[in-house]
Parts: C-alpha cells; structure tokens; sequence
C-alpha cells in the first residue's frame, strides 16, 4: 500500500454538516434535521468521522445501532440518546427502520449555555438506552417533541423563530446534562479490539476511494495487508456485515444519492458509477432493494 493511501486510511475526516449536507445553513449555528433524511444522503454505515467546533446529538425514536465513540462499541436499541462532543471520533451503522433527530450545536454556544446554567461543559461522549435508566424517563418523554419543535422552527423561517430555536435548544442541551450526569448501565458496551477497529476503519475509506472501480475483495485486502478471510471476519464481528457487502452499501448509496439528487439518466448514473452494462446496474439495483433504479427515483420524487 502506498504513502498516500496510509495517509489517507490513518486521517479521520470532519463533516461540516452547514457545508457538506445544507449549504443554506452553513453559517447556522444550530441545525436540527430528521435522522432519516441524514442516513438517505450519508448513508445508514456511516464511516469514522468528527466534526469540528460542534457538539452533535443524535436521538433515535426507532430502530437498533451499533455505534462506535473512541474505542468503545455499543450495540442498543431505540430510544437512544448518544452525544459526541466536538472533535472525538465516532461512527455507527443501524437499521433501515431508524429514524429521530440530529441537532449539530456550535461548541461556544454549548460552552457559555451550560457555564451560565452554572452546569459542567459537555466534553465527554457517552450513548444511553433511556428505557434503562428510569430517571430518564421524563426526559425521555419531552426530548423528541423538543427536537422536532427545533426542526420545524428551523425550516419554517418564522418571525422570532431565532430566538425560539436558541431556547429550545437551551432546555435540549440542559436535559442532555441532566442525562450525563446519571448512571448508566453497561448494556452493550464493550471496548472493540483497537487493532481490528482501525482496520476497519481503513476499509471503509479504501472503499470510498475505490468503490467506483469495482475492486474484488482479495484487492482490498491485498492493500490494506490481510487476507480476505479475515477482513470479512472483523467486518462480520464489528458491522455485522459482510465485507462484500459493505463495498455493495457504498454503491447502492451514491446511485440512490444520483437517482434522488441529480437528473442524470439511469444509464448515465450506471457509467458513473463504473457499471460497463447499465442493464447490469439495474439488476444490481433491484436485488439490493426490491426496487428498479427508475421505480426509486419515481418513489422518491
């Protein structure tokens, strides 16, 4: 494997959500949106990654994950609540049924809320199951209806619609504390081998870089320097996926990011995506998810 590639598996890349996902809001400094609608453009296995300078929430109504903060995997189930404070590196892969919210707030405005409130900073990650801590269950009931009060102020662009935002994400950042503070179950946390959780992490970038020009797995594996047995081992045991199928998920998420986001014809987006037959990309298509590429499209208008 060459320089270039080490260099590339060993950086943790930061999303900027205003510019990478909502470019009206890149300046915004705080972004409520429906976890759903995140997983359609980033995808549901989404790689290792931080976001610098912001705190970012994600609250699951639905649905299991498998979620990885540091070194540390869970494995849990809605209703969930897991924070990532600016710069720690995490990544997660869940179901197709999960949905909620996802708030990404400006590390200052966090900061000088909750030192105002007299409450400590929220430098720490942590996930809980809030159906496992009872005194969760208050919060647990008012969560999603704040955060999908927040959502809707941000699209609707209303009169005083700012400064509802900011106090609704006040009372979110203040339950979150709350939260933070409480003890918390073990459930499916285990520290995930770090040797093995690298690897994987250099697959799923090798696969981002790669994915276009239809690599055989004994490729991948040949690069990343292990035999392809025990590639699929660590992805079977960290994803619960297979290692062919994941290079399948990357696929299937850039045609279906090109069928809903763009107007190119299905058999330009198979060309670009480096199918030689278009007839074969929809076959491929079809048997990942039950659907022709025009059918998704049409579905997704």
């Amino acid at each position: 494997m060459g320089k270039s590639q080490r260099d590339a598996g060993a950086r943790i890349p930061n999303i900027d959500i205003g510019k990478a996902y909502d470019s009206p809001c890149e300046s915004v400094d705080i972004h409520c949106e429906s976890f759903g609608r995140l997983a359609a453009f980033f995808g549901r296995n989404m790689p290792v990654h931080r976001h610098d300078r912001c705190l970012q929430l994600h609250y699951l109504a639905s649905g299991d994950i498998r979620l990885y903060l540091e070194e540390v995997h869970y494995q849990a189930r809605a209703p969930l609540l897991f924070l990532t404070p600016p710069t720690v590196p995490h990544a997660f892969i869940t179901g197709a049924d999960a949905d909620g919210h996802v708030l990404t707030l400006r590390q200052e405005l966090a900061h000088d809320w909750l030192a105002e409130a007299g409450l400590p900073a929220l430098d720490a990650p942590f996930s809980v199951e809030l159906a496992a801590v009872p005194a969760a269950a208050e919060i647990g009931g008012r969560l999603p209806q704040r955060l999908a009060q927040l959502q809707q102020e941000g699209m609707a662009r209303r009169p005083g619609g700012g400064l509802a935002q900011r106090a609704l994400a006040q009372l979110i950042l203040i339950d979150v504390q709350r939260l933070a503070q409480q003890p918390r179950p073990d459930g499916g946390r285990r520290r995930a081998p770090r040797g093995d959780l690298q690897l994987y992490h250099r697959f799923n970038a090798l696969i981002d870089a790669r994915y276009r020009e239809h690599w055989g797995l004994e490729r991948y594996a040949a690069e990343l320097g292990v035999g392809a047995a025990r590639l699929n081992d660590i992805c079977r045991r960290l994803a619960d996926l297979s290692s062919k199928q994941l290079v399948y998920e990357r696929l299937l998420l850039e045609a279906k990011r090109l069928l809903i986001f763009s107007n190119a014809s299905v058999h330009a987006i198979a060309y670009e995506l480096g199918f030689k037959d278009p007839a074969y990309f929809s076959r491929f298509f079809l048997r990942q998810t039950g659907l022709t590429p025009s059918g998704y499209r049409t579905g997704h208008a």
